[in-house]
């Protein structure tokens, strides 16, 4: 499980949407930082601090193969990030199952509680 520290850092730099399409793309595959500046209207060094930031967050991890220096995502630390809003995911749908199951129980010629009931109007 994350740390609160790991969780505001990897949903701080996901908060961006420039960074958020990095990760998108290395969903696909490892890229370079020259294949990963072709996606966007800014400088490689722009491109670069955004890397800097995925990987502080532990998002993305680069290796060297030669001269190339590819940037790969890290996907156990987006499975944590998962597992974490997975735990109040589950807790809001067993809540919501219950109150479908109270609802469902109800007597089922009585009229649906949102419905206001009818009223007769005076002649």
């Amino acid at each position: 499980m994350a740390t609160e520290d790991e969780l505001d850092r990897a949903f701080l730099a996901l908060a961006d949407p420039v960074r958020r399409t990095i990760v998108a793309r290395l969903s696909r595959g490892s890229a370079t930082v020259n294949e990963l500046a072709d996606l966007f209207p800014i400088s490689k060094q722009a491109v670069s601090k955004h890397i800097q930031v995925l990987e502080q967050a532990g998002l993305v991890t680069r290796s060297r193969d030669a001269q190339r220096r590819p940037v790969h995502l890290a996907p156990e630390r987006l499975e944590a990030l998962t597992a974490w809003i997975d735990r109040y995911r589950l807790v809001r749908e067993a809540q919501y199952r219950s109150l479908d199951a109270l609802l469902g129980s109800s007597d089922p010629g009585a009229p649906p509680h949102h419905a206001p009931p009818d009223k007769e109007h005076p002649s």
